[in-house]
């Protein structure tokens, strides 16, 4: 008697379909997987908290307070202000650092974008030259303003033989009062353009090859390509750069430290070393306070106003 086999396509087995865990351990995994996020991060919030955030929020404090060392802090309101606002190196400080913000900007700004331009065009040697250019960034700033110190001396620094061997007149570089702020804006232009260098560069590595070969079809020579290819590719990165390069310069302080002293007749003296005074020199923390906390709602505002602008520009209706 013969049996009755089913046919091979009913013979396979169905797939068994897996259920979705239930809705409590997805919950439980989810947080599961924050917890651990959140204990990685657990370091480097430690280290803000005890080295950025509490700092400045006891700047702020301080700011309305009498405070010396060793004493009893007392309340003085809005008195530290008011002296700061008097002090006649006020006026003095946050002229000269708004001068070398715009000089700054004016030499150092550009300086690096059109390194970046030569150094995209290169076809041998370009790493080489990349680590000729970020070379001064690896220099710690102290020993960089020192060695510029030497290269501005009247006397027998390599800037003033360099102007004697070539038969021109010398300079007092940053001995002389209307010299002394150019001087140092070339010190912190050739010691931080490194990095901005290589931040361009990259940039304009990203720009697609297909708009320049278009650029070039239409008769766009060099600097029409700069101008209407190059700019416009890279006009997030510039506009950003150029906050931070402002912000950095608003809080320039090693190069007046190391190489003038603030002199010659407070030429130099900006609002960090006018700080670095109130805190170091005459003992008085509120004053110092009082003006930090003058730079960081300057500083707050101006990037609070830029950032919104820089969006409206672009269409952002955030």
């Amino acid at each position: 008697m013969k049996t009755l086999e089913s046919p091979p396509h009913e013979a396979a087995a169905t797939p068994l379909v897996q259920a979705p865990p239930p809705a409590g351990d997805r919950r439980r995994r989810r947080l599961a997987d924050q917890a651990r996020a959140y204990g990685f991060l657990l370091g480097g919030l430690v280290c803000f908290a005890l080295f950025s955030w509490y700092p400045a929020i006891r700047a702020v404090v301080i700011a309305f307070q009498k405070y010396t060392p060793g004493s009893e802090p007392e309340w003085v309101g809005t008195a530290n202000f008011t002296r700061v606002w008097h002090d006649p190196e006020f006026t003095a400080a946050w002229r000269n650092t708004l001068t070398f913000t715009l000089l700054a900007l004016l030499i150092g700004f550009a300086v690096p974008f059109v390194m970046a331009l030569v150094l995209n065009e290169l076809r041998h040697a370009r790493a080489f030259f990349r680590v000729v250019v970020y070379l001064p960034v690896m220099i710690p700033p102290v020993v960089s303003a020192l060695l510029w110190k030497w290269f501005y001396d009247p006397g027998a620094g390599l800037a003033n033989e360099v102007l004697r061997f070539v038969h021109l007149p010398t300079s007092n570089w940053s001995n002389g009062a209307d010299t002394a702020l150019v001087s140092l804006v070339i010190v912190a232009t050739w010691a931080n353009m490194g990095g901005t260098v290589l931040i361009y560069l990259a940039a304009l590595q990203s720009i697609p090859g297909e708009l320049y070969e278009a650029a070039e079809l239409d008769g766009a020579n060099l600097l029409q390509r700069v101008r209407h290819v190059t700019v416009p590719q890279t006009r997030f990165v510039i506009l950003m750069l150029m906050l931070l390069q402002i912000i950095a310069t608003m809080q320039v302080f090693t190069e007046p430290f190391v190489i003038t002293g603030g002199g010659p007749e407070n030429a130099t003296v900006t609002v960090l070393y006018l700080i670095y005074k109130y805190a170091f020199l005459y003992n008085d923390f509120g004053g110092a306070c009082a003006l930090s906390v003058m730079l960081l709602v300057l500083l707050g505002t101006f990037s609070a106003v830029y950032l919104r602008l820089t969006r409206s520009a672009e269409g952002d209706p955030a």
